[in-house]
């Protein structure tokens, strides 16, 4: 997502760099391939014409002119502004002082709403909100049994009936939340293929009936300016108070996040990352804007980190990495921890600089983490503990239950026992290493 964007800026501020000093001149044109270089993601004309005048009037500012680093000034200027285009800070969601709070989401059809509606519901479960999903879609075939699905997935009540009346199952549904106790509401409204007067009016209908706190668009990233277009729409009808974009790790341009809250003066609240329920991230203005300019985003690193370990696990493997006792077991265990942060891919690019040295359009080889889980998987439990066993007669009985060469099963172990004695070196002292063998005084 964006990555087109951020190669194209990452080009124009390179240039940049050969310069001691940055005329007026220089400033035109660096702004006139940033105008080319949002238009080709997609982004709305009227928000690129307002973004690159403000950056081209800050930039022609004495103290941009002067710098030593005139490409470093820029790309800041780059980024706060594009932090400002989308939003300047994360949006939170709002909940109702009296129970139950009550989201709508609502959207084109097949923009994701009711897969969108247990992501949120899982959400709000793992941070203590019980939620009640609500299948007001009685349009579509087999809506109200794929809602009733991921209820079932994600362990959560759906509120469905044989009634053919949304404004009616939606207002029954509240009525249910609040007898069981509930403290949300998710409701999933009816989509069409694009805006009409009978959609607008039964989604006005459902709001004045149930009194949301939150109206949630829908929109699929990969739409791009479209996406814009459609939420203006919804917004000027029903009054959206968010947004969600769907299918951000695909291959759009980029220019419905980078549109859609200037355009409607609605936040993106979530992105939607994946297919599995659990992929649905809080949108940080600042982290994407770092990571179009190439910047990384340890930020969202650090958090998949503390969602994948505990402190518990944490101080586990600090204290085998201490008594030198990390074995293969342990090294399986945290590569299945990794594959739970997401694609290796992803995670390698928020690393800062990463992104740089990463080819354009390559992809770590997920296969490969598979087939050393198969090699570790096919030792015994002595091997696990202790690869000095393993012999020629071992290692041939390894590939051969785990379909791989011996020579793979060598490699592995050459770079387990180096990683090993890297460790110990880092972990086996207490007291700080100094050079020459002296120490502190």
């Amino acid at each position: 997502m964006l990555e087109a964007l951020g190669e194209r800026l990452e080009a124009i501020f390179s240039r940049l760099n050969s310069r001691g000093r940055l005329t007026e001149s220089d400033v035109n044109d660096v702004a006139r391939e940033v105008r080319v270089a949002l238009l080709e993601a997609d982004v709305n004309l009227g928000v690129v014409k307002d973004f690159v005048a403000k950056v081209k009037d800050k930039a022609v500012g004495a103290d941009v002119l002067a710098s030593l680093t005139p490409a470093q000034s820029v790309i800041k200027i780059v980024r706060d502004e594009l932090v400002t285009l989308m939003g300047g800070a994360a949006a939170r969601l709002q909940f109702s002082d009296a129970p139950p709070s009550v989201i709508m989401l609502v959207g084109l059809q097949g923009s994701g709403k009711t897969t969108h509606a247990g992501k949120l519901g899982l959400r709000l479960k793992e941070q203590g909100r019980r939620s009640l999903l609500v299948a007001a879609d009685v349009y579509r075939p087999a809506a109200i049994d794929q809602l009733k699905t991921l209820g079932k997935q994600i362990d959560l009540p759906v509120f469905a009936d044989e009634s053919r009346d949304p404004v009616g199952i939606a207002r029954r549904a509240v009525e249910e939340a609040r007898r069981l106790g509930i403290s949300t509401v998710v409701i999933d409204t009816a989509g069409r293929l694009q805006i009409d007067d009978a959609l607008m009016t039964e989604l006005a209908d459902i709001k004045a009936a149930v009194k949301p706190k939150e109206i949630l668009f829908v929109a699929d990233a990969m739409t791009g300016q479209e996406a814009t277009n459609v939420a203006k729409g919804f917004h000027e009808r029903l009054g959206l108070t968010g947004v969600i974009l769907t299918k951000m790790d695909g291959d759009a341009r980029g220019g419905a996040a980078l549109s859609i809250y200037a355009v409607t003066g609605t936040p993106i609240k979530f992105v939607g990352v994946g297919e599995k329920l659990s992929a649905l991230e809080t949108f940080h203005p600042d982290r994407l804007a770092s990571r179009i300019l190439g910047m990384g985003d340890v930020l969202t690193l650090i958090e998949k980190t503390q969602s994948a370990y505990s402190v518990d696990q944490a101080k586990a493997l600090e204290q085998k990495l201490r008594k030198n006792d990390f074995t293969l077991d342990d090294f399986l265990e945290q590569l299945r921890q990794v594959r739970k942060m997401g694609s290796m891919t992803e995670i390698a690019k928020m690393i800062p600089g990463m992104s740089k040295l990463i080819p354009k359009d390559a992809e770590i080889d997920e296969s490969q983490v598979g087939r050393i889980e198969a090699i570790i998987c096919s030792m015994t439990r002595l091997e696990r503990r202790r690869p000095d066993v393993l012999n020629a007669s071992r290692r041939r009985r390894i590939a051969l239950g785990s379909g791989s060469e011996v020579s793979e099963i060598n490699r592995l172990i050459k770079n387990f026992e180096a990683s090993r004695t890297m460790m110990k070196q880092f972990g086996g002292s207490k007291r700080p290493r100094f050079p020459f063998g002296s120490s502190a005084r």
